[in-house]
């Protein structure tokens, strides 16, 4: 078997897995579905670790597989192909987006054993594994866009996945309208691209990229190159939910908990930042472009964190947690320190799926429950569960030895080293945001996992009907461990969430990318970076005497006195910010905004149409008006026609003497 095939058997066995389980799901009932679903990513898997094996031997490959279309555009001949691009940056997502995609499918045979739709969702996901996987391993443009809007489509069907839920309908609605708005900047960058290229392969483009940098956009009068990424960028904004096309992130929780750990930790929102690397090349000649995407990132990270502070959904702090480290990945793509936001995007991978999981694993033990104020003292009911959640906010805080300590340090220290305009303004958000995290991330394990037991008490919703209540109507009992399918994934994931930070010296300064990710020689950062670096420990010994490290335990010490110590002042403290806590409570108003400006504005628009067009113009002028025109005719034929000879006879010489009038005139 040669590699080439290897290489289609990768995205092609998630892909069968989906087809039987979409289309014979009946047939092979729950357990075939999963069975084949789950073979099928591991299939893929375990092709990914061979591949990345054989990437490891210095062997690359960058070819067609398959030639759909040719167009003859100018002097050049347009090519839309399916082909791979196999090199370090590839074979990473591959492992990645397999590996948490692997462990979501075995998490899901627990989390969703009752659920109608079981055959449905394991076809999504496995869909959805299929399209990532297009996307990453692509060597054009063509397959780039062909998987960016695949793994939008399965997203909006996995968000709104209970479709019977006027809330699930309206968050994948959001969702897809979202990214709508960024895919419209990310295929005007694409048009531009083959305009002004005449090319959609990656490699032609990068080789000319100098000349394209020379190049002035005639519309706006940009530099073409500065153009191409503003527009390309514009489309990670929306899949990687960056300021302001960031709405539609907290709402698609509304999805089962598996997706929030598959789409929105590990693979569809960093599919944003992998473009972004891949395209290092481009990049790398437009510090317009740069300093656009660091604001961008930095925006995102601190002003998201601020809101997660305020949650009570424990789902929706993740979420807000997620759009945070989205931040950060985005600075440092600003700070032209790819491999580092690659490596946070691993790492995050990782620590990001245990917090979302673990989530899942809290809500099935509170019978559907996600009120973290209806939580408190789970930690003995539920010890695997907690041991990897604790896992996951340490890590997701910054602290040593855990997995995002390694990576998000390096992205500060990155941001900090960067000369692009707006990196000083990054570098503030960046420290800010570590204490933030540091708050939020303890917030959570303290008010779900610690203190008085709030399940116990007999609160009731708006309607009075007992809290504990979960969808089906079922009574809720004492909470329990999940079961085994729920948390060896947990465990599994947690592993790569403490020790995946260990791997630093070979994946950032080992020249581990090799040529798949381009720096230009201007932007020095991760060099000196590495000039600095002496190993994994003395790192960790060194960040005891730095900012980031006592922000983050700051943050935590404030969430233990907030929510062990005084859990009373965390209400006196809301009740004493006055506006700033609407404000964040109000999430910026951005929501609010959206439903007066375009969705009002579009209902404005649809009044108007409807009243001016609909009634007036169609059914009253068209419609109701030829109609009128016929019965106004009709009423005044018929005074001529009577029935009497003697009224015909006069209408007979009005008409002659009229007929001899015109004629005598004319004459």
């Amino acid at each position: 078997m040669g590699m080439k095939t290897l290489y289609l058997l990768v995205p092609l066995a998630p892909l069968a897995g989906a087809i039987l389980a979409g289309f014979f799901g009946k047939l092979l009932g729950r357990a075939g579905s999963h069975i084949v679903t789950i073979l099928g990513v591991a299939i893929s898997f375990a092709l990914s670790v061979l591949i990345y094996q054989d990437v490891q031997a210095g062997h690359l490959f960058n070819g067609t597989v398959y030639t759909w279309m040719e167009s003859v555009v100018g002097d050049h001949v347009l090519r839309l192909e399916v082909g791979f691009l196999i090199d370090p940056l590839t074979v990473m997502m591959m492992l990645v987006v397999n590996f948490v995609s692997l462990m979501v499918h075995v998490y899901t045979i627990g989390y969703m054993a009752e659920d109608p739709g079981y055959q449905r969702f394991f076809s999504y996901i496995s869909l959805f594994t299929f399209s990532m996987l297009m996307l990453v391993m692509s060597n054009n443009f063509v397959q780039l866009f062909f998987g960016w809007e695949a793994v939008g489509l399965v997203s909006y069907l996995l968000i709104g996945f209970w479709y019977t839920r006027p809330t699930a309908i309206y968050a994948n609605l959001k969702a897809f309208l979202v990214n709508r708005v960024g895919d419209f900047g990310f295929l005007l960058g694409i048009g531009l691209i083959a305009a002004y290229a005449g090319s959609l392969d990656y490699k032609y483009v990068f080789d000319h990229r100098t000349e394209l940098a020379a190049i002035t956009e005639t519309v706006t009068g940009w530099p073409l190159m500065t153009a191409i990424c503003i527009c390309l960028f514009i489309g990670a904004m929306g899949k990687s939910a960056q300021f302001p096309l960031h709405v539609w992130l907290p709402d698609s929780m509304e999805g089962p908990t598996p997706i929030s750990a598959l789409i929105h930790a590990a693979t569809m929102v960093t599919a944003g930042i992998f473009m972004v690397s891949r395209m290092s090349p481009l990049f790398e000649l437009s510090d317009t472009a740069l300093s656009f995407v660091i604001v961008i990132g930095a925006i995102t990270c601190l002003f998201m964190a601020l809101i997660a502070v305020v949650q009570t959904d424990i789902k929706r702090v993740v979420a807000y947690s997620t759009l945070s480290q989205l931040g950060y990945m985005t600075m440092a793509l600003g700070a032209s320190a790819y491999s580092v936001a690659i490596f946070h995007l691993m790492t995050h991978a990782f620590f990001k799926a245990v917090l979302f999981l673990g989530a899942g694993s809290v809500i099935i033990a509170m019978h559907h429950e996600q009120d973290m104020r209806r939580m408190g003292g789970l930690r003995k009911y539920m010890p695997i569960t907690y041991a990897t959640m604790l896992i996951g906010a340490l890590a997701n805080a910054g602290l040593p030895p855990f997995a995002g300590f390694f990576s998000k340090d390096s992205i500060i220290e990155a941001v900090h080293l960067a000369q692009v305009p707006g990196a000083g303004f990054a570098y503030f958000c960046a420290l800010a945001a570590v204490f933030v995290g540091g708050l939020y991330s303890f917030r959570l394990i303290f008010f779900t996992f610690h203190g008085k037991e709030r399940f116990r008490e007999a609160a009731h919703d708006a309607h009075g009907h007992d809290a504990h209540h979960d969808d089906h109507g079922h009574h809720g009992a004492e909470p329990h461990e999940s079961p085994k399918v729920v948390t060896v994934p947990l465990i599994l994931l947690s592993i790569p969430a403490v020790a995946a930070g260990w791997l630093i010296g070979t994946i950032l300064y080992g020249k581990w990318f090799g040529d798949a990710i381009y720096i230009a020689e201007v932007h020095k950062g991760v060099e000196t970076m590495a000039e600095e670096f002496h190993g994994v420990s003395a790192m960790m010994l060194h960040s005891v005497t730095t900012l980031p490290f006592w922000l983050a335990i700051s943050g935590a010490a404030t969430a233990w006195f907030l929510y062990i110590v005084r859990p009373d002042l965390p209400a006196v403290i809301k009740r004493k910010s006055g506006v700033v806590a609407i404000i964040l409570e109000e999430k910026y108003g951005f929501d609010r905004f959206n439903d007066w400006f375009f969705a009002g504005g579009a209902r404005l628009i649809g009044r108007g149409l409807w009243k001016g067009g609909d009634q007036v113009l169609i059914d009253g002028v068209m419609v109701n008006g030829s109609a009128g025109a016929v019965g106004w005719i009709s009423g005044l034929v018929r005074l001529f026609q009577t029935g009497r000879i003697y009224q015909y006879a006069f209408s007979m010489i009005f008409g002659v003497f009229a007929l001899l009038t015109l004629w005598f005139n004319r004459a």
